[in-house]
């Protein structure tokens, strides 16, 4: 298509404002041609150039003396110490999975993979933190089963475990679901790769599978909403082969242990055109490619297909003069595809060229320095009105409420689900799903590393500032559980259309939160994504930042798990509980509501709780640990009792809790209903059980006095309040539930759900 032919309909369908086209025309000084026109489409897309997000981006906190590097490129990376460095990132691939769910989360999980061993990792663990419709959508079954299956498919054929993640489910996914990939790889500390193109002449080179036509403007389609026309957009996802990306991973990282790269960027979203680009702009040059030598899979490949194609498994280096015949022999022998496909210019310009001519000459840096940058309009989220716990209604039957909550969609066991990946391969997976965090040894050490990704859309939608706070300091607290000291975070922050001031406003409101957890607890962001545009016909998605958290443990041995591992130990409760029920998820399953203020999160006490249980732990102090989240305190100690297989009994405030040293207490019956009245400004009974306050955790210890003693002089919050032991769980005043009852209220919603039940 000549450039006369650009219409203002083709520069709509390019996603391109009539501004836009404005300014490139002023770059160009002249009309683009289609393929010119394609490159600042993708270039300029929301997915590649972060123009509604990076002005509040900016703000959060991505520096600490252990930040080796923080965003800006591919992957986020922190030192761990001896020499070595953990690299890591979380991105979504949320609009390909609702429309082709294997392969949209499969190639999810192939691009986060190389975002991290681009930069010279060995990729050591996979998460992902899934968010889908109603159960009651027809489509929810079918989504959960194919994104299911494409996650394990690739990680498990590419020999990366998968160790954690979440998965929740409502009805405002029903439209657009949410899947968001993040990889943890090790690397030496003094061998970090980088985008960063160098030397004028030095050859550029393509490396790994061929182009097809798959995924052409793959990054155009995730920066719009949904419509009524999502699968004719089915050509525009990728298809992946893992078993490919695992050859490539073996020959890039044995290339990597020679000197012969200058820079290396995998072709993500926007292919060779985002690759070529960044790599020239980070180093301030030119690039001329010859489009002839570009592998390809189909025939009579077009200039613009080629440039635009998001064919998956692709690198493309920048390699060190005489080095070429080096590279090939290993890429060759590793039998995947190397040609040179073009140099470094110090043009400054991107010139493409295709049998003999000249197809697109674009600047680079006028190009990206003039992409835009917007300040939209945003409006604050309405305060809503908190909740006296009070005056929401006491279940007529706490341990029915109890396994209702513990069978719900959001809080079942979601052991179907990783059961399905192989999260043993490597030999290093020392904490398996279903914990607070995944624990993942550094092979060859007694080092470990925690890894977990967390967000309670519920509370940001609610309230963003507050929501956003809560998803970091959540983070921070699951690592804190396990007793890694949490040293980072990536972030995928998934979010409706921000040309709608309400939904910017929602981003605006959870960045700041963000941002003041991460200042508050020393939990730098170091990498991260936006997904915006998560909405059909109008409807979006709940603000949803994700955040995938790393932390260190010093000795695998001192590791915590939430288990209960004997009877008669004391059960400990650690921090304040007002018996906040807003934005609780007793309110929504139990009472069928979705209203009122969530919990606050008090920083200093966060820190301070979280800090003294982290030194609890490396003491040998406790023998079991938890943080207490959805459905509170109860929830939390049936999770606890399920994971060891022992039960329980606790008292709540008011009533006496049974004494270590005196284990009959455990063997009673149960006790009467009535009780001593609590005291004055504790919560109801329910809302102590159900509460979602934030900043606590459940221990439990054979010294209760001693952690007693520890806690006041930490000036933290302490409270014993009962017993492990027997094969139930007892809250005094109430009937038992069995353990029975309560697995089989965990354990059965999920198979039988997707198994076609109700």
């Amino acid at each position: 298509m000549s450039a006369s032919a650009i219409t203002p309909e083709v520069v709509a369908a390019h996603g391109l404002s009539a501004d836009e086209y404005r300014r490139i025309l002023g770059i160009m000084g002249r009309a683009p041609n289609l393929t010119e026109l394609g490159i600042f489409s993708v270039m300029w897309s929301e997915h590649c150039s972060y123009k509604s997000s990076k002005k509040w981006l900016k703000t959060l906190p991505t520096q600490a003396p252990w930040v080796i590097q923080g965003p800006g490129e591919n992957a986020g990376v922190i030192d761990i110490g001896d020499g070595q460095a953990a690299i890591f990132k979380m991105e979504s691939h949320n609009h390909p999975s609702f429309i082709e769910p294997y392969q949209g989360a499969a190639t999810g999980v192939g691009g986060i993979l190389r975002d991290v061993f681009t930069m010279g990792a060995r990729p050591i663990a996979n998460l992902n933190a899934l968010r889908f419709g109603s159960p009651e959508n027809a489509r929810t079954r079918h989504l959960v089963a194919g994104v299911v299956a494409g996650i394990g498919g690739y990680g498990n054929c590419v020999g990366v475990p998968t160790v954690g993640g979440e998965c929740n489910f409502h009805a405002a996914y029903d439209g657009n679901i949410l899947v968001n990939a993040m990889t943890v790889g090790l690397a030496d500390a003094q061998r970090i790769f980088h985008a960063k193109a160098a030397g004028v002449g030095n050859p550029i080179v393509y490396v790994g599978s061929k182009t097809g036509r798959d995924g052409i403007h793959g990054a155009t389609m995730a920066s719009a909403e949904f419509r009524d026309d999502s699968e004719e957009k089915r050509p525009t996802v990728q298809v992946g082969d893992p078993f490919t990306e695992k050859l490539l991973i073996e020959a890039c990282l044995e290339l990597m242990a020679t000197d012969a790269i200058v820079a290396i960027q995998d072709m993500g979203a926007a292919g060779l055109t985002s690759s070529s680009f960044e790599m020239a702009s980070k180093g301030g040059l030119g690039v001329e490619l010859d489009l002839d030598a570009v592998p390809q899979r189909e025939t009579a490949m077009t200039p613009y297909e080629m440039m635009l194609s998001e064919s998956q498994e692709r690198m493309l280096m920048v390699l060190k003069p005489g080095r070429e015949d080096e590279a090939r022999r290993i890429f060759e022998k590793w039998e995947l595809d190397f040609a040179i496909i073009g140099r470094l210019t110090a043009t400054g310009h991107m010139v493409l060229r295709h049998k003999g001519e000249t197809v697109a000459d674009l600047p680079i840096d006028p190009l990206a320095q003039a992409a835009p940058e917007y300040d939209r309009p945003w409006t604050p989220t309405p305060k809503r009105a908190p909740l006296d716990p009070a005056d929401v209604p006491a279940p007529n039957d706490i341990p029915g409420a109890l396994a209702a909550l513990i069978g719900s969609p959001d809080l079942c066991s979601k052991r179907w689900i990783w059961e399905q990946y192989d999260h043993m391969v490597m030999a290093d997976t020392a904490q398996r799903p279903g914990g607070d965090a995944a624990v993942v040894r550094v092979h060859g050490t007694q080092k470990a590393l925690a890894l977990t990704s967390d967000c309670t859309p519920r509370y940001c939608l609610a309230d963003p500032f507050e929501g956003g706070k809560q998803a970091v300091a959540e983070a921070w607290r699951n690592l804190t559980a396990v007793g890694a000291r949490p040293l980072a975070l990536t972030d995928n922050m998934n979010f409706g259309n921000p040309e709608r001031p309400e939904i910017m406003g929602q981003f605006v409101g959870c960045i700041r939160g963000m941002a003041e957890a991460c200042a508050a607890l020393d939990f730098p962001v170091v990498s991260g994504n936006v997904s915006l545009y998560n909405e059909t016909k109008g409807k979006a998605i709940p603000p949803t930042p994700v955040i995938g958290g790393v932390g260190l443990l010093p000795d695998v041995a001192r590791m915590a798990t939430l288990a209960f591992k004997a009877a008669g130990e004391a059960i400990a409760l650690v921090g304040e509980t007002r018996g906040h029920l807003g934005g609780s998820l007793y309110l929504r399953e139990i009472l069928g509501r979705e209203d009122g203020a969530p919990p606050t999160v008090d920083l200093p006490a966060e820190r301070r709780n979280g800090d003294f249980v982290r030194g609890l732990i490396a003491r040998g102090a406790v023998t079991a640990a938890h943080d207490l989240a959805d459905g509170g305190l109860l929830v939390a100690l049936a999770e606890m009792a399920l994971a060891g297989g022992i039960g329980a009994e606790i008292a709540p405030p008011g009533a006496n809790a049974p004494k270590p040293e005196d284990p009959a207490a455990l063997s009673a019956p149960g006790y009467s209903s009535g009780r001593p009245a609590p005291p004055e400004g504790t919560p109801p009974v329910h809302a102590w059980l159900f509460g979602e306050d934030q900043g606590r955790y459940l221990l439990t210890t054979r010294k209760a006095d001693a952690l007693a003693a520890a806690a006041a002089v930490a000036g933290v919050p302490v409270r014993v309040i009962g017993l492990t032991g027997g094969d139930g769980l007892t809250v005094k005043g109430e009937r038992s539930i069995s353990l029975g009852e309560l697995r089989a209220a965990h354990e059965g919603w999920l198979p039988r759900y997707m198994a076609g039940g109700a």
